[in-house]
């Protein structure tokens, strides 16, 4: 497009009249005020006004109004809804616009003063959303939600938006050119509409693999991971003292292969990896250093180097392979950043015992250790983290501890400087979805630890992985993933046998649960309301490797960490 500046919409901004503006916004009252603003200023020569989520009629008036008192009706060149309100993080992950993420929030949803407008608003913003999604993606679903639940709400709310567009033949988002663009234009996928409240578990769990624990323990988001490296020493008249911390972010992206091939991995796996691609590049580097002493070039003239290349071939293939190996080398400081202040906090806060014990506790095994001891235990994580554990305790226990067991553990938690608020809301969560005799199953598999980490022990390794178990993960499948299997591939389950039908595409809107479509999917939609994680996220990807020529898109109406989603649990337990 030959774009050469580009400014914040709320920014100061000199007028350049000979240029045309292309604006990229929200439709928000205040950004509708500064195009107007613009116009009346006569900022730039031609606009072209892209709004991100379909604008009203009233708003759109209001442009009008004010290109007309502004004689600027002919510079407003073009007008376009982009049904782009939503945020891809991966090619099969997506999250709604942030820009109002408590609006959308498991404890907006969940609110027990929440009243029937407030409520309306959240669910008019998330199906806005999926509406948009549907429309960039091209496809018309099959919903299919549980009964007396906000994913329920959404269901419904998004069958009439599709619906109403669908009637609209003129105007309609779903014909022509959009539907064969769809990467689902052979078949109609599945959307799968799920409440947070059906596993509070899982968004808790300490987990072990490499994307899910930068989520967790570093700040992370929207695929940038931000680090404070300290470096060293440093001399002041005071004595010796530590340097300040430098801030260091680092984009994780598709690009990454390291991270593209890893990130589902366990932990001591990718340590592993890092280490193996650091003694490659050295072994490359030694190569390259090897050669230019051979041909007496000790310097770094690549000059120099180039002109001899018709004498040494090698030396050709070392130099043309450096700028691949300086990326190499690039990648490998990224991810030996980044795994070894993982690694830190494992090691710190004992998150190897964490994973392993709750792994235990889900799936109803054995346990070699009690709660207490874990829970008194001063070298054993933070408070967050012995709360997090006993939450899940809680959520998964087949009765409610007694009050006499119940207070032992209360005690136990205040001294270990936990704030029980989040026990608190868990507490009512569980007495009102009457869960106490029917919990969330967690599947009967766990995790087999293999011994200490040896070869990643090697002198010389980056990681010190001492202490540190080498948890060899088996497949299980998460609630979200059993669900999403029992509906997409057609299956009678009393979990899923209730749930909601609808099909947008039919004449007559019917309230059934009984899905006319017989055949399984072969694309699927998983959209959590309330929130999701890199966990939940993982496990699909891990279970759709086993289905050949299925797909399945995950997402979520905000996508947070334990430490983010125990804030909430802990604001409803003050309630």
């Amino acid at each position: 497009m030959g774009i050469t500046l580009h400014l914040l919409l709320h920014s100061d901004r000199d007028p350049i009249p000979d240029v045309p503006a292309v604006y990229f916004v929200m439709p928000t009252e205040e950004n509708i005020d500064r195009i107007c603003q613009d116009l009346r200023n006569q900022l730039y020569e031609s606009y072209y006004l892209n709004f991100i989520s379909a604008i009203s009629r009233s708003k759109l008036e209001d442009i009008a109004n004010a290109a007309l008192a502004a004689s600027a009706v002919t510079q407003v060149a073009k007008v376009f809804d982009q049904y782009l309100n939503f945020i891809t993080l991966e090619d099969d992950m997506f999250v709604l616009c942030n820009q109002n993420k408590e609006l959308v929030s498991y404890r907006a949803i969940n609110r027990p003063d929440i009243t029937d407008t407030e409520m309306e608003t959240v669910m008019d913003t998330i199906v806005d959303s999926l509406f948009c999604f549907f429309v960039t993606l091209g496809a018309v679903p099959i919903i299919r939600c549980s009964r007396g639940t906000a994913a329920e709400m959404v269901a419904v709310k998004l069958d009439k938006k599709l619906r109403e567009n669908l009637r609209d033949a003129r105007n309609s988002l779903f014909t022509g050119d959009t539907l064969g663009a769809g990467q689902f234009s052979f078949q109609r996928p599945l959307l799968v509409l799920i409440d947070r409240n059906i596993d509070l578990a899982t968004p808790l769990h300490h987990t072990w693999t490499y994307q899910a624990l930068v989520h967790d323990v570093l700040d992370f988001h929207l695929n940038r991971v931000n680090l404070e490296e300290s470096s060293g020493m440093e001399n002041s008249p005071a004595g010796a003292r530590p340097k300040r911390k430098n801030k260091k972010s680092y984009d994780l992206t598709p690009v990454d292969k390291f991270w593209q091939k890893h990130k589902g991995s366990p932990f001591p796996e990718v340590a592993e990896s890092v280490q193996q691609e650091l003694e490659s590049y050295r072994a490359q580097e030694d190569e390259v250093k090897r050669l230019k002493s051979i041909m007496g070039l000790e310097g770094e003239d690549e000059g120099a180097i180039s002109m001899l290349s018709d004498n040494t071939a090698k030396l050709t293939s070392a130099v043309s392979s450096l700028p691949e190996l300086l990326e190499k080398k690039r990648l490998i400081d990224l991810h030996t950043n980044v795994a070894t202040a993982v690694l830190e906090h494992i090691k710190a806060r004992k998150l190897d015992v964490y994973f392993e014990y709750e792994e235990k506790i889900m799936s109803k095994t054995t346990l070699d250790k009690s709660l207490l001891d874990i829970i008194s235990d001063p070298d054993a994580g933070t408070p967050e983290d012995k709360m997090r554990l006993f939450l899940i305790y809680y959520i998964s226990a087949q009765q409610a501890p007694s009050e006499a067991d119940l207070e032992q553990y209360k005690k136990a938690l205040t001294d270990a400087g936990c704030n029980l608020n989040p026990l608190q809301y868990i507490k009512q969560w569980k007495a009102f979805a009457k869960m106490a005799s029917a919990p969330t199953s967690y599947g009967n598999t766990t995790t087999k630890p293999m011994g200490l980490l040896s070869r990643v022990m090697n002198t010389g390794s980056q990681f010190v992985m001492e202490g540190v178990k080498n948890l060899v993960l088996k497949q299980q499948n998460l609630p979200v993933t059993r669900i999403l299997d029992n509906l997409m591939e057609m299956k009678s389950n009393p979990e899923t046998d209730d749930y909601r039908y609808f099909d947008p595409k039919m004449l007559r809107g019917n309230d059934s649960s009984v899905p006319r479509n017989k055949n399984p999917f072969q694309e699927a939609i998983v959209f959590v309301v309330g929130g999701g994680n890199y966990i939940e996220y993982q496990n699909l990807v891990d279970y759709i490797k086993g289905k050949q020529g299925k797909h399945i898109l995950y997402g979520c109406s905000e996508l947070f960490n334990a430490t983010q989603f125990i804030k909430q649990l802990s604001q409803l337990g003050q309630k």
